[in-house]
């Protein structure tokens, strides 16, 4: 039969010398575990007599209460060296400088973007939003684009896949034909967001770009008005002294349509003519299709890509950089 006695002894001593809490534990197995000399111990207490039965269950009670409580003295003596010792490690010295963090900034497009808007709200206009998965009647049919118009084509356009109406919009003209159907005149709201196109990847090419669009619809607006605003605009975003040009284009929902151009002049003095958007007055089929009154109130639009004023403002030469979550690349704007 195990000598309880000194069985007590050495376990004791075990927890006593513990060094830390992995130590404890091991003797814990030892000493108590289901393969220790005290289960054999337990084990055994079948083939013993009544009296003796009952005398090394009361030395094994003595011998269990003693090793508990000298295992919780000495496992609450470890556990508080073991947090002083981590609370050493992890110690902060509060009088340090802190580290030196590069400040963040928008990105270019957002930066540009709010620019743009700024301009705008400044002039009254407000902001309007709608869905980048659109239904072709906002895409196309109350824009004037016909059935067979070639921008309908999966070649320019991305469909969504189970739905044979539902595109992913190619420009945020639709926002404006939202608006027109859910507001009266007058009317004066610019249209940011991304758009889609099926284009291939290149230096002056993204299937995924953004625009902000205006559009103002009230009565007696002329072409001299959009002129006007266009000469503001291009004026607080690129110089005081710049000048604009129209030149005759043709697009599906404004007639007469025109390109935009900005006056530069170049660090080596050579001056000329950019082209930053597109504008004209709103076609009459666009007013009847949107429910406005035609015989009572004109309108203009205008569309601006940010990534092209974003290029010509800061010398980007590859539309692709502007994609490419480059921190050295970012790190200039």
């Amino acid at each position: 039969m195990t000598d309880l006695d000194a069985l007590q002894r050495d376990a004791l001593a075990a927890v006593a010398a513990a060094e830390d809490l992995d130590d404890l534990e091991r003797v814990r197995v030892t000493f108590t575990g289901k393969r220790s000399e005290l289960a054999a111990a337990q084990k055994g207490m079948g083939s013993l007599d009544a009296d003796e039965r009952r005398r090394r269950g009361q030395a094994l009670n003595a011998f269990r209460q003693a090793f508990t409580s000298a295992f919780d003295e000495r496992h609450e003596q470890l556990s508080d060296a073991a947090l002083r010792a981590r609370l050493e490690a992890e110690r902060l010295d509060l009088t340090l400088p802190p580290r030196r963090v590069p400040p963040g900034r928008p990105h270019l497009l957002t930066q540009v973007e709010h620019e743009i808007l700024d301009v705008f709200i400044g002039m009254g206009y407000r902001v309007a939003e709608g869905p980048e998965a659109e239904s072709g009647t906002y895409n196309f049919d109350m824009l004037n684009i016909e059935p067979n118009h070639p921008a309908r084509q999966e070649m320019d356009t991305i469909y969504v896949d189970g739905f044979d109406d539902v595109v992913l919009r190619t420009h945020t003209s639709p926002v404006q034909a939202r608006v027109m159907t859910a507001e009266e005149p007058p009317i004066a709201v610019v249209c940011p967001g991304r758009t889609y196109r099926a284009d291939a990847v290149d230096a002056t090419h993204s299937p995924v770009f953004s625009q902000v669009e205006g559009l103002v619809i009230a009565e007696d607006v002329t072409m001299a008005d959009l002129r006007g605003t266009l000469l503001a605009f291009a004026r607080s975003l690129f110089g005081a002294d710049r000048q604009i040009r129209l030149r005759p284009s043709f697009f599906p929902f404004t007639e007469p349509s025109a390109e935009v151009d900005v006056s530069f002049e170049g660090s080596a003095g050579n001056h000329g003519w950019l082209e930053i958007l597109g504008a004209g007055m709103v076609d009459p089929n666009v007013l009847a299709a949107c429910g406005v009154d035609g015989d009572r109130f004109r309108g203009f639009a205008f569309g601006i890509g940010i990534e092209r004023v974003a290029m010509l403002r800061h010398g980007v030469h590859d539309i692709r950089e502007l994609f490419d979550a480059d921190a050295r690349f970012l790190a200039r704007f």
